[in-house]
C-alpha cells in the first residue's frame, strides 16, 4: 500500500511538473548546432524554432535566440523586432548586431560565407529575433487568412509568444526582459510593452521581468514623423534656404498633409530633388534599375531582384537600405498600410537589395539546422501581409509606460530621411519631462558618436552620428557601446 501511495504521489508530481512546464523538451529540441555557411564554434548556445498559438488552424511564430556570451544567468533577455510591416528580424540577426555577419563577396558551395560579429548585441544580452506577425519570416499558419494582422492584434499575439517562449525556457524568466526593434517597430514595442505591463498586473502567469525599453529610428505620430522631413532636408544642407522658407510660408509647418495647392507643389519640387538620395542613408549611395552588378552570380539572385541595378561603387555585402522601414517617405496614417511589395508594384523603389540573406535562409540545409518547417514557404525579407494601423499615435503609450517607472531609450541615426531624427527629437520633448543630463556628445572608442539628452522618468534620446535607419548596420560598435552600458545603467 505504501509503495503503490509512494507510486501515485511520483505520477503526481510528474504531472504537476508537466502543467508547469509542459515544454521542457522543447529547448533541447530547439538546440542550433551548426549552421551551412560558417565554420567555427559557437561562442553561446543557439535556439530556434516555433512557439505555436492555439487556433483552428494554430499560429507558428518563427523564433533565434542566441544565449548571452557573457553571463546568460543574469544578463537581461531582449526582444529584437524589425518593422515593416511585414519584415523578417533576420535582417537584424543577420545584417545589424546578430552573432554572424555575411563576409564581402564570399561564397561556399553555393551559400554566402558568415564570420563572427565582434559586435554582436549578444555579447552582453540574451536575444530573442522573432519573425512577427504571423505571415512575416518564417513565422506561418496553415490559414493564410490569419495574415490579416493589426497593431492591436499582432501585440496580443507577441504577448502570448512571450508567455509560452518563458514556459519553454522557464531558466530566464528571472532575468531583466526589455523589448527592442526598429523602424514600425516604434507601433510594435510600445503597444507590446504595454500588454506585457497589464499582464504583470492582472497576475498573468508566467509574470514576466519587463524593465523597459529600446527603439531605433521608431515611428511614433503623425505629426511628428509627417513634419521632420523638411526640417532635417534643411538642416542637412540637401535645400536650400529659399525652398525651406518657402516650404514654410505656403505650408505653415504642416507639411504632410497639407490641403494647400501651394504647399502640395513646393513639396512635390523639393521631392524632385532628393528622389535621387538614398532615404535611409544620406550618405550611402542608391542604386537603380537596370542591370544586376555581379552577372557571375546572376543564376543565384531571385527572379524578383533581377530588375534592380547599380550602385556607383560597391558595397560589399548588400546594397540595399529599403526593405523594412515605414514610412516611405511619409508618416504612418490610421488605417490599412500598404505593404512593401505593394508598394514597389507602384513606385520604382531604389536601394534594394537582399540576396545573401535571401540565398542563405532558402538554403534547404540551413533551413534544416535551424528548425524552420517546410509549410513556412520560401522566405522573404517583406512579404505582402494586410495590415491595418489601428493604435494611432504612441505619444499616450511612452508616456504611461515611462511615468510608470519603466525605463526607455529612444535612438537615432542621425542621417536616416525615412523616419529624421528631428521628429523623435521633438516628440521626446513634447512629453514635458523635466532635463535631467543637458543636450552632450557621447563617445564610443575615444571619439564623439552622436549626442543624447537624458529626462526624468528614465527617458534618452539619444543619436549616432553618421547613422542610418538601422544604426547597428551603420556603426556596429558604437551600437554595441550604447546598448551595454544602457542596459547596465551606466552613464552612456
Amino acid at each position: 500500500m505504501a509503495m503503490q501511495k509512494s507510486m501515485l504521489m511520483s505520477v503526481l508530481s510528474v504531472c504537476m511538473f508537466l502543467q508547469l512546464y509542459p515544454l521542457q523538451a522543447a529547448p533541447q529540441l530547439s538546440l542550433v548546432n551548426n549552421l551551412p555557411g560558417f565554420n567555427g564554434t559557437f561562442p553561446s548556445k543557439h535556439y530556434s524554432g516555433y512557439v505555436t498559438l492555439k487556433g483552428n488552424p494554430a499560429k507558428n511564430l518563427f523564433y533565434y535566440f542566441v544565449v548571452s556570451e557573457r553571463n546568460p544567468t543574469t544578463d537581461p533577455v531582449v526582444l529584437w523586432l524589425n518593422g515593416g510591416p511585414g519584415c523578417s528580424s533576420f535582417d537584424g540577426f543577420v545584417y545589424e548586431h546578430g552573432p554572424f555577419n555575411f563576409e564581402a563577396a564570399k561564397q561556399q558551395g553555393g551559400l554566402p560565407v558568415l564570420h563572427l560579429n565582434p559586435y554582436s548585441w549578444s555579447k552582453v544580452a540574451n536575444m530573442i529575433y522573432l519573425d512577427s506577425p504571423v505571415g512575416v519570416g518564417l513565422s506561418y499558419s496553415p490559414n493564410t487568412s490569419y495574415y490579416v494582422n493589426s497593431d492591436l492584434k499582432t501585440a496580443s499575439e507577441t504577448h502570448h509568444f512571450l508567455l509560452k517562449w518563458f514556459e519553454q525556457f522557464p531558466e530566464f524568466s528571472a532575468n531583466p526582459f526589455y523589448i527592442s526593434g526598429e523602424s514600425y517597430a516604434g507601433i510594435y514595442i510600445p503597444t507590446l510593452a504595454s500588454n506585457v505591463v497589464k499582464g504583470i498586473k492582472t497576475g498573468v502567469k508566467p509574470i514576466i521581468n519587463f524593465k523597459g525599453y529600446i527603439v531605433g529610428n521608431g515611428v511614433c505620430d503623425l505629426e511628428f514623423d509627417g513634419n521632420a522631413l523638411i526640417p532635417f532636408a534643411h538642416g542637412m544642407g540637401l535645400i536650400s534656404d529659399n525652398m525651406f522658407k518657402e516650404a514654410e510660408v505656403l505650408c505653415k509647418g504642416i507639411y504632410h498633409n497639407s490641403v494647400s495647392i501651394d504647399c502640395r507643389k513646393t513639396l512635390y519640387k523639393i521631392d524632385s530633388i532628393l528622389e535621387e538620395l538614398n532615404r535611409y542613408d544620406i550618405l550611402e549611395p542608391c542604386f537603380h534599375s537596370g542591370e544586376i552588378e555581379d552577372e557571375k552570380n546572376k543564376s543565384l539572385i531571385p527572379q524578383s531582384f533581377k530588375q534592380l541595378g547599380k550602385t556607383e561603387r560597391p558595397l560589399g555585402v548588400r546594397k540595399r537600405m529599403f526593405g523594412r522601414a515605414w514610412p516611405f517617405y511619409a508618416p504612418v496614417e490610421d488605417g490599412i498600410i500598404p505593404s512593401w511589395p505593394q508598394l514597389m508594384r507602384k513606385v520604382p523603389v531604389p536601394c534594394l537589395d537582399d540576396v545573401q540573406a535571401t540565398i542563405w535562409l532558402n538554403n534547404d540545409a540551413v533551413r534544416e539546422a535551424i528548425h524552420v518547417n517546410p509549410e513556412s514557404g520560401e522566405w522573404s525579407m517583406c512579404v505582402d501581409i494586410k495590415y491595418t494601423h489601428d493604435a494611432g499615435s504612441m505619444i499616450s503609450y511612452h508616456k504611461n509606460l515611462t511615468s510608470s517607472g519603466y525605463r526607455a531609450l529612444i535612438y537615432s541615426g542621425d542621417h536616416d530621411m525615412c523616419v529624421p531624427f528631428t521628429g523623435t527629437q521633438a516628440w521626446t520633448e513634447s512629453l514635458g519631462y523635466k532635463t535631467v543630463d543637458e543636450w552632450r556628445f557621447w563617445k564610443s572608442n575615444g571619439q564623439v558618436a552622436g549626442f543624447l539628452q537624458e529626462y526624468a522618468n528614465n527617458l534618452t534620446f539619444l543619436t549616432i552620428k553618421g547613422a542610418g535607419h538601422t544604426v547597428p548596420e551603420y556603426k556596429p560598435r558604437e551600437s554595441l557601446d550604447f546598448f551595454s552600458r544602457w542596459l547596465q545603467g551606466q552613464p552612456i
